[in-house]
């Protein structure tokens, strides 16, 4: 199928986290503590592995930048414990702060929400990614929690994260910060990043600067939906200096 055709066509890419407990813990507040840590040779990879490339999809898929078009308006069902949904919300009224550049926030009551987040426990995660994220099909759920992203010519349309409450706070802290990126866009993992969530290898559990300088990246005004590598080259220079002034 051509490019032209998969922006045309309404997809749908599930991504899910499947990282080994043996390697569990919190990630070293040492590591990559400011981007100034990494050169633009580093930076540059880390957006182009994440950007570009896809962890459960189309091929064609991964050829292409993804990203919302529209503001991110989050919404929270808890069908986990309580508390779990307040540790989520304070995650997401930190993102506009950490990641210049995005439109982001709960949703107020009457707005539309477009990136909803399911906080479920292990015994319900499968049946409850079946029901909302296979429309009541009986298809194999992979990984320990995932995301489903639906996306269509003018960008990403409506994202859905389903986090596991009841598994270890490891876990928990983990799939909340991954699957809710991915959400956003960056849905490819690399095992080359090791000061990234974005590689099921790595240890860390918070939203790490080296991860914060490749969202706002992607959602800098020069990247637009669509967008091939190729496409993206010419303006990365302008890219690189914004985000080494923005993000701190």
């Amino acid at each position: 199928m051509a490019l032209r055709s998969v922006l045309v066509s309404r997809m749908c890419v599930l991504i899910a986290l499947g990282f080994s407990l043996s390697l569990a813990g919190v990630g070293s507040s040492a590591a990559g503590s400011s981007i100034r840590s990494y050169t633009d040779d580093a930076l540059a990879h880390g957006f182009f592995s994440t950007v570009f490339g896809i962890e459960h999809g189309g091929r064609e898929a991964g050829t292409f930048v993804k990203r919302y078009h529209q503001p991110v308006r989050f919404g929270i069902e808890n069908r986990s414990g309580p508390g779990r949904d307040k540790q989520v919300a304070k995650f997401i009224r930190s993102l506009p702060k950490l990641v210049p550049g995005l439109d982001a926030r709960l949703a107020r009551p009457g707005e539309t929400v477009n990136f909803m987040v399911h906080i479920v426990d292990r015994s319900s995660y499968a049946s409850h990614v079946r029901n909302v994220a296979y429309g009541g099909s009986h298809g194999r759920v992979p990984g320990r929690c995932m995301v489903k992203v639906d996306f269509n010519r003018r960008g990403i349309e409506r994202s859905d994260a389903f986090i596991v409450a009841d598994d270890g706070e490891h876990l928990f802290q983990r799939c909340m910060v991954e699957e809710i990126l991915q959400g956003l866009g960056p849905m490819n993992d690399d095992d080359s990043l090791t000061d990234s969530v974005f590689n099921d290898s790595s240890r860390h559990t918070r939203l790490m600067p080296f991860d914060r300088a490749i969202v706002a990246m992607l959602y800098d005004e020069r990247i637009k939906h669509g967008m091939s590598a190729k496409d993206v080259k010419p303006v990365l220079p302008g890219m690189l200096d914004a985000v080494r002034r923005r993000v701190r």
